[in-house]
């Protein structure tokens, strides 16, 4: 599976996917006009570990809904996820067995060399 979940109105996910160029063997998937099931981001927890490693800290609700107060479980970090796209960390990039989570530079230059190779 090639896909990248992105969010189309998010300059950080534009400028990403200008870089990456995915191909059209890609799907991409804006997380706003169509959101995650519950079975895709099952398919995510398990390449990446947990649902906590997709859990976006830095979303405004995060705060506002006071979650920094409190210690999430990964059950809350599911739900959390599938309640409000905004709590996942973007983009999400899947390469097969591969998953790249946000947008920190390295972790798009790693998507980058994997993108090349395949």
């Amino acid at each position: 599976m090639k896909k990248v979940y992105h969010l189309a109105n998010c300059t950080t996910c534009q400028r990403i996917l200008k870089e990456l160029k995915p191909g059209a063997e890609f799907v991409l998937q804006d997380i706003k006009s169509e959101p995650i099931t519950e079975q895709q981001l099952d398919t995510m927890q398990k390449l990446a570990g947990s649902y906590e490693a997709l859990f976006s800290r830095i979303a405004m609700k995060y705060r506002s809904l006071g979650l920094n107060q409190i210690k999430l479980t990964e059950k809350d970090y599911k739900k959390y996820i599938l309640e409000e796209y905004t709590f996942l960390k973007r983009p999400v990039i899947i390469l097969g067995k591969e998953i790249f989570i946000g947008n920190a530079p390295k972790t798009i230059a790693a998507a980058k060399a994997a993108m090349q190779k395949k």
